[in-house]
């Protein structure tokens, strides 16, 4: 049922999801790559099937995920001339940048695409996946797909014009909070903690308070102003935050990643 061509990081781990989720059985996950030892891994550990070739992924499956580099599309589809009922195939492309447009010019318009862009957390099953598609997709094709993004993650359905934005507030987020934890830690190491305790309470602090703003469905700033206690420590550390222009940064950051991704789109 479904096909992965791709077994790099991106790509194990979405097989992974999929085949631990229960969303369905190994045997119904067709899996190819160049590297044959990715693939005899994944095939021996997770129960899944080992393709001969793109082709055969194509052929033997009706969802195929594309995980390749986005510098490998082209060669891909011009291996595909002997693909057997092309108008039954759902192909969900992860290639940055790579608009649908672009997909349907390559290949076979008989297609039916969603193009995806997960972020880096789907390597530890807590990835958000941005999905859009076209017209041409059924409901319940659009419901599967999107299970398929939620079984490593959260997948949300957006148009294809908000996936640059995506880029800037998701696909490239990851780093920013990465510094963050970083300078937290350095911030404790300097008054005494130890390094590797640091990094502790500063990813679970950051983890713990993400999944309080989703549960509670409260504003973020509701929630800040519940912690600064008046003339406490969290109120002056928020200054301190404020003054440095920490919100201004941030926004700036999401906006020149999300700019860059719209100029690489271009060319």
């Amino acid at each position: 049922m479904i096909g992965v061509i791709g077994c790099g990081n991106m790509g194990k781990s979405m097989i992974e999801g999929i085949s631990n989720s229960g969303l369905i059985e190994g045997s119904q996950i067709g899996i190819f790559d160049i590297n044959k030892d990715k693939v005899d891994e994944l095939s021996s550990r997770l129960g899944v099937i080992s393709e001969a070739d793109e082709t055969a992924v194509f052929n033997n499956h009706k969802y195929i995920i594309i995980a390749v580099k986005p510098n490998g599309f082209e060669k891909l589809f011009k291996t595909l001339g002997k693909v057997e009922n092309k108008s039954d195939k759902v192909v969900i492309s992860i290639g940055a940048g790579i608009k649908i447009a672009s997909l349907e010019k390559m290949s076979d318009k008989n297609y039916r695409f969603f193009r995806a862009m997960p972020n880096l957390p789907v390597l530890v099953g807590e990835g958000m996946s941005a999905i859009s598609h076209r017209e041409n997709v059924s409901e319940g094709e659009v419901e599967f797909v999107k299970s398929i993004f939620d079984s490593f993650g959260k997948g949300d359905i957006v148009d294809e014009s908000l996936m640059d934005v995506v880029v800037g507030i998701s696909g490239s987020s990851p780093a920013y909070v990465f510094m963050i934890i970083e300078a937290m830690a350095d911030g404790a190491v300097l008054k005494g903690m130890p390094r590797d305790k640091a990094y502790k309470y500063a990813a679970q602090t950051l983890m713990g308070t993400a999944k309080m703003l989703l549960e509670s469905k409260e504003h973020p700033g509701l929630l800040k102003d519940r912690v600064c206690s008046p003339g406490g420590t969290t109120i002056e550390a928020v200054k301190v935050l404020e003054d440095s222009g920490l919100r201004s940064a941030m926004i700036k950051a999401v906006v020149s990643a999300t700019e860059k991704s719209e100029e690489m789109g271009k060319k």
